[in-house]
């Protein structure tokens, strides 16, 4: 194609650094240069002010020419040469390599803190999957130096091995192209809002560092919160992470190309296992005899109790029953241990018995039936008929101490200790703790010997005994609650209400609800208390609930015998701390679902402050009752199955029969 001037269209295009035969190469050529030298000479680097593109039309050309030069141009006819072969590379100087480290390192500084995602960095990325990148070249330029050089891509050099054009013009119309494109991914500054640079895509010298996969926060690390059974965990893995493995390998992971390195690899395990990661060395420095003293790394120190409580709290279920020594035990423990308020199930369930059942062991069959495969019975133990069991969560039976107990009889009348006290005493991780169940003398009167009856055993049991003692400069040895930190005391305490059956069943009759204030004015428990005769440094959550002796075996009527005792609240929970607003009470509540016994059963719900501890006391290492385990599951799944198969069979005997 040519112009008016008789000359092809793209012999107007001038791309070597020689001198080129024929007035239009020399005039672009001088004329393009002037703008380039001048700006790299300023700046050293390539920003022009108003760049002349390279494929501009000899039209646009000629008008910058003189009258005579356009004059000459009309009577010279010229062929023009292809261009020389440019060279593949130069050595930069010193002063462009820190330039362009410096501008490389102020652009990423941009990226990070541009809001509105202008710089390099960003567009650069965004743009990779878009277009390949185009890497150009331009040197600072000396003062004396009159060439430039502009290095092309290497499928150009490739095509021109020799410097000989193969193309005719169209090649050079596609080299003219091709370095108008360099040139713009380097002068692209003047294109976006407040003048910023914009280079164009930055090639790291590296492979990127990995991500951070480790997002599992310590809430769902939970003790409460990390079962399997938990529906809605699962749904949230799967939409985080679109998978879910139970066991993922470093090579299918790699293999997937999820991970770079070891660290992501466990990062991701530990993420989806919720299993914190264990370095080598902290397993070959620990001691799983007596652990690890370290601040960090111990088995009961800081870190793991965060681990396992974020907030160092741990919940308790207290229960006491006296069961009047009946052989038929209650169809459903359901609403005794687990009621529906709160939501969750507690950490650790300490039940207390008087006038226990003839078989003890089927009673705690029971209780590990009920409370599922969840628990195990980290230890139970029994004076007479005073029983008492302890059930922890399995995750959390490697952070209990040894486990002591110790028994004091109050009063023999016959062969079979009916009255006196059982205390079992064991450390959780840094936190010591001592369970007293009792059953003190009987009687509406005989509150002295109801006193006597706790001053023997606060001094006659003798706990701890192996287990040292956390705060031994506030123990004493007359007092063995002193010498723990946390001190649980339940049981059937005996304690009356000082008034006639007659006013106390008017005053039931009149507050049917949860008003009890009336009645607990004349309970006697409570008046010695406050006199700090019985249970001192002892504190009770307040009462809502009927009192919970004496009632007609099977029935809701309180006793209907010619004795007429009058109805109180005997069997109590009460708790005292070495430190201030260590345990708070969330529920003091009875259970009037279970009629088998004249006394319904007791029971208190705690959050209880943990501390971190050391791993110098002697270790349970996992102990618990592992027969008790497998006979309670068995029958839990023995139970479901005959529930199933009872539905089955009354969904089959369902006969819809026309006469």
């Amino acid at each position: 194609m040519s112009t008016p001037n008789g000359f092809p269209q793209h012999s107007r295009v001038s791309v070597t650094r020689g001198t080129e035969s024929g007035a239009v190469q020399d005039l672009h050529a001088k004329k393009a240069g002037r703008a380039v030298k001048k700006e790299v000479c300023n700046n050293g680097a390539l920003a022009l002010e108003d760049p002349i593109s390279v494929g501009t039309s000899l039209n646009e050309t000629v008008k910058l020419l003189p009258d005579e030069q356009k004059a000459n141009l009309k009577t010279k006819s010229l062929t023009p040469r292809p261009p020389r072969k440019p060279r593949l590379e130069r050595a930069a100087s010193l002063d462009e390599k820190s330039w362009r480290r410096w501008r490389r390192f102020k652009t990423s500084q941009e990226s990070l803190t541009d809001p509105n995602e202008t710089s390099s960095s960003n567009g650069s990325l965004q743009d990779a999957s878009l277009s390949p990148p185009v890497r150009a070249r331009a040197s600072p330029c000396h003062p004396c130096s009159q060439q430039n050089s502009l290095h092309s891509s290497p499928d150009t050099s490739e095509a021109n091995p020799m410097g000989k054009s193969k193309g005719g013009t169209s090649d050079l119309g596609k080299r003219a192209s091709e370095i108008s494109s360099a040139f713009g991914g380097l002068l692209r500054g003047k294109a976006f809002a407040g003048g910023k640079p914009r280079l164009s895509q930055i090639m790291p010298s590296r492979p990127l560092p990995p991500l951070e996969f480790n997002v599992a926060s310590h809430t769902l690390r939970t003790a409460n919160r990390i079962d399997s059974d938990c529906m809605d965990y699962r749904h949230y893995s799967q939409h985080k992470f679109g998978r879910v493995s139970s066991s993922l390998s470093d090579s299918r992971l790699h293999g997937n190309g999820m991970v770079y390195d070891n660290c992501s690899t466990d990062s991701m395990k530990s993420t989806f296992s919720l299993l914190t990661p264990i370095r080598s060395k902290d397993v070959r420095s620990r001691s799983y005899l007596e652990g690890s003293l370290l601040a960090s790394g111990a088995l009961l120190g800081a870190e793991e109790l965060s681990r396992y409580f974020p907030d160092r709290n741990i919940g308790i279920f207290v229960a006491t029953w006296n069961m009047q020594g009946q052989k038929e035990l209650p169809v459903n423990l359901d609403d005794f241990l687990l009621p529906a308020d709160p939501d969750y199930a507690q950490d650790m369930y300490v039940i207390g018995v008087q006038e226990g059942c003839p078989d003890r062991r089927e009673w705690e069959i029971r209780l590990q039936e009920t409370l599922g495969p969840h628990y195990v019975m980290l230890y139970s133990a029994a004076h007479g008929v005073l029983y008492m069991s302890i059930f922890i969560r399995r995750d959390l039976i490697w952070f209990c101490s040894e486990v002591e107990y110790a028994t004091v009889t109050t009063r023999i009348v016959s062969q079979i200790k009916t009255k006196g006290a059982l205390g079992i005493c064991f450390t959780f991780f840094g936190t010591s703790f001592l369970f007293i169940t009792s059953h003190f003398t009987s009687g509406d009167s005989k509150v002295n010997e109801r006193k006597m009856d706790y001053s023997k055993t606060i001094q006659a049991l003798t706990l701890p005994k192996n287990v040292p003692d956390t705060n031994p400069y506030r123990s004493s040895s007359s007092d063995v609650t002193t010498r723990f930190d946390e001190v649980f005391w339940f049981g059937d305490f005996n304690f009356r209400l000082n008034k006639d059956r007659e006013t106390v069943d008017s005053i039931l009759n009149q507050n049917p609800g949860t008003d009890v204030s009336k009645l607990l004015a004349y309970d006697q428990l409570t008046s010695e208390m406050s006199r700090g005769s019985i249970f001192k440094g002892f504190q009770e959550a307040d009462i809502h609930f009927r009192p919970s002796y004496k009632f007609d075996i099977g029935k809701d009527s309180y006793d209907t015998t010619s004795k007429q005792r009058t109805p109180s609240y005997t069997d109590r929970v009460v708790y005292r701390s070495r430190y201030r607003d260590d345990i708070h009470a969330v529920k003091y509540s009875s259970c009037p679902v279970i009629k088998t016994s004249d006394h319904r059963p007791v029971f208190a719900l705690f959050r209880v402050k943990v501390r971190p501890g050391r791993d110098n006391i002697p270790l349970a290492a996992g102990q618990f009752d592992r027969e008790l385990y497998l006979i309670g599951i068995k029958r839990r799944i023995t139970r479901e199955l005959q529930k199933r198969q009872e539905q089955k069979d009354q969904k089959s005997s369902s006969i819809c029969s026309i006469s």
